[in-house]
Order: structure tokens, then C-alpha cells, then sequence
């Protein structure tokens, strides 16, 4: 071996060991900032979910303005937060309020076994179990301190992510435009319109994911209201309202709603719990393995049978995150699959993928072959218009 090969195998040697080091580094810079990356993410689907509402006040309310009509869109989500959170905090305040004003008649009614919650003492016999482990409890509660710390201080950090998300959500939707435009000047004309057509595509995919979501978590709500008007149970708009926004969380939410709405069952009696959780185990069937498929097969374009392997993937590797994140990412590759196969196998068209219900041109032509295209250079060729194979009348 001489001296030239000794060379060229020294280089390589050293771009390999280099690119296993850029990528450590690229995984550890991933790991270190993994949370300021997932509010970005996070920023980013709300972002490019509000981007088409944005688009419209934009033409049709703020005079071709992008800050007005981003401000705009943003204010009313904002607001609408803000309603959700007071339907919450108003109600919790003032019974909070009417149990500290009515604490000692409660306690009394409660030793007495008189009221709902003397009833459950009673029935459950939790004052004898109180009296058993008395001392269990003392050392548990002073044991508590660094436990609520820790709260306290997630609950902050909660906060500044919240605010940090619809910060950087604005910017993105302000900037869009720029971004976009910049991103595809990278590109030659050709492949700048393909890649903004899938964009499209992939946008329309979170849109409809968000919109089929709030279908299923209205539809939730609902009949969890209606199950304990029924049983009259208390606070069932309240419990329905927490029920519906916990449901937005594929899979899990459902589970975190039931158990909230299972406590107050129980509370008011026996029979009410029990038949709230056979609903709820009822209805958790119903909604991940009919309501889910079918609505975001129609909404996002996804087939029931990837809807449902990707929340489930998406989950194990990623816990809620990935719930939330599985079905619009699984319906983004599928465009981009889609787009990749119908250029490469189909036939190159002004819409960058296909349907169910369309097929590659060569399909249609005479004897099954593919129709035949000019070539001018790697990336560039002419398409057959549609219809050419067919007859004319």
C-alpha cells in the first residue's frame, strides 16, 4: 500500500470517527435542551394550526395586514382560554369558599354520619380507618415538604412554558410568510412548488387532526354530562367540562377524565360510581376503536388501522407527547410517502399526491404501460396531462 492509499484511508477514517462525534453531539445537545425542543414543537403544530385563520382575517378583516390580523387571531385564542380556565377557577373558588364557611357544620354532620360525606365515611368505615392509622398519616404529611416544593416549582415551570409556547407561536405565525419564502428560495422553481404543495397538504393534515379532536372531546363531554345528569350527581357540567378538555389527549385523556368524574359518582352513592365506571369503560372502547379511526380517517386521511398503531407507538415511545403528536405525524409521512411514490412510480401532476380514489396515470394507459415523458434533465420532466390516454366523447 502506498502512500496515496495510506492518505485516502486516513481521510476517511477521520470523516467517520467526525461524523460519529456530530452525532453523540447532536444527541446530547437534543437530550440537554429536550424540553425547550418539545415547547417548540409544541409552538410550532399550534402555529401552523392557527396559520390558515390567520391567512383569513388577514384578507378579509385587517386590510392585508399580517401583525393585525395575527394579534387578532391570537387575542381570541387567548380569550377563549381564558373562558375555559374561568368556567374552572369561578366555580372551585366559590364552593371552596362555601366549604371553608361550612367546615365545622361538615365535620359535625360527618361524625354524625349525616350528608354525603358522612354517608361515605359510614358506608366505607374511613373514620375507623383514620383512627387505625393516625400516626401513618403524621409521618407521611411531615414528610410532604420536598414533594410540594417540587410541585410548586413544576407548576411554575408550566407556566413559563405556556407563556414561552404562545410566544413563539405568534412569532412563527408573524414570520410565516418570510420563513416560507426564504426556505423555498433554496430551491429551483419546480421543486420550490412541489414542496410548498405538500406543505399544503401537511397543514390541512394538523388542521383536520385538531378539528376531529375537538369533534371527539365535544361528543365526550356531552354524554358524560347526560350519564350524570341522569344520576344527579353534582357539578355535572363542571365534571363534563374537565372530562371534554382531558379527552383531547388521545388515549390517556379519557382515563384521567373517568376516574375525576368515578370520585364524584361515588360521592353522591354507590350506584352512581358503579354505573359511571361501566360507562366509561363502555365508552373508552367506543372511542379508541371506533370514534377515533373513523373520525380522523376522515379528518386528518389516515386509515383506521394506522390511526390507531401510531397513537400506540407514539405512546410507548413518547408518553403524552407522542399521543397527541402520533396521528397528525403519521399523516404527514403518509402525504410525503405518497408524493414520493407518485412521482417516482406515477406520473408527475400538479397536485403532489394522490387520493383513495385516483390512480397513477399509468394506470389508464393503453395496456397498462407507463406513458412515456421527455426528459430535459435530472429533476425535470413533462408530464401526460390526465386524460390523454382516454378517447375523446
Amino acid at each position: 500500500m502506498n502512500n496515496t492509499d495510506n492518505a485516502v484511508v486516513a481521510r476517511r477514517t477521520l470523516v467517520v470517527i467526525g461524523l460519529v462525534l456530530a452525532t453523540l453531539l447532536v444527541l446530547y445537545l437534543m437530550r440537554v435542551t429536550s424540553q425547550v425542543l418539545t415547547w417548540i414543537l409544541i409552538a410550532g403544530f399550534f402555529a401552523v394550526a392557527l396559520h390558515p385563520a390567520v391567512n383569513w382575517v388577514q384578507r378579509r378583516v385587517a386590510f392585508g395586514k399580517r401583525w393585525l390580523a395575527t394579534l387578532l387571531v391570537f387575542l381570541v385564542a387567548v380569550v377563549a382560554l381564558g373562558g375555559l380556565a374561568t368556567l374552572f377557577i369561578v366555580p372551585l373558588i366559590r364552593e371552596g369558599a362555601n366549604v371553608v364557611h361550612d367546615f365545622p357544620k361538615i365535620i359535625e354532620d360527618a361524625r354524625a354520619g349525616r350528608g354525603p360525606v358522612g354517608g361515605l365515611i359510614e358506608r366505607y368505615h374511613l373514620l375507623e380507618y383514620a383512627q387505625r392509622n393516625a400516626d401513618k398519616f403524621r409521618q407521611y404529611a411531615s414528610g410532604l415538604g420536598a414533594p410540594t416544593l417540587m410541585l410548586l416549582r413544576g407548576a411554575a415551570t408550566s407556566v413559563a412554558g405556556l407563556v414561552t409556547i404562545i410566544v413563539l407561536a405568534y412569532l412563527m405565525v408573524l414570520e410565516a410568510p418570510k420563513i416560507v419564502q426564504g426556505f423555498l428560495a433554496l430551491f429551483d422553481d419546480r421543486r420550490a412548488e412541489r414542496i410548498s404543495r405538500v406543505g399544503h397538504d401537511c397543514a390541512k393534515t394538523i388542521t383536520g387532526y385538531i378539528t376531529g379532536n375537538l369533534l371527539i372531546s365535544i361528543i365526550c363531554g356531552s354524554l358524560t354530562f347526560a350519564v350524570l345528569a341522569v344520576l344527579g350527581v353534582p357539578y355535572a357540567g363542571l365534571i363534563a367540562l374537565f372530562v371534554g378538555i382531558a379527552d383531547l389527549i388521545p388515549l390517556a385523556g379519557a382515563t384521567i377524565g373517568a376516574v375525576v368524574a368515578t370520585l364524584a359518582a361515588f360521592v353522591q352513592s354507590t350506584t352512581a360510581g358503579i354505573v359511571v365506571i361501566v360507562f366509561f369503560v363502555l365508552y373508552q372502547q367506543l372511542e379508541n376503536h371506533l370514534l377515533q379511526p373513523l373520525i380522523f380517517a376522515r379528518t386528518v386521511k389516515v386509515n383506521p388501522l394506522t390511526v390507531l398503531i401510531a397513537i400506540l407507538i407514539a405512546v410507548e415511545l413518547a408518553g403524552i407527547l407522542g399521543a397527541l403528536l402520533a396521528i397528525p405525524v403519521a399523516g404527514i409521512l403518509q402525504i410525503i410517502a405518497r408524493d414520493i411514490w407518485d412521482t417516482r412510480r406515477g406520473r408527475l401532476k400538479s397536485q403532489p399526491t394522490v387520493g383513495a380514489d385516483r390512480r397513477p396515470v399509468h394506470d389508464d394507459a393503453p395496456g397498462g404501460r407507463r406513458p412515456q415523458t421527455v426528459a430535459a434533465g435530472r429533476d425535470t420532466a413533462v408530464a401526460v396531462p390526465a386524460d390523454a390516454s382516454r378517447p375523446a366523447g
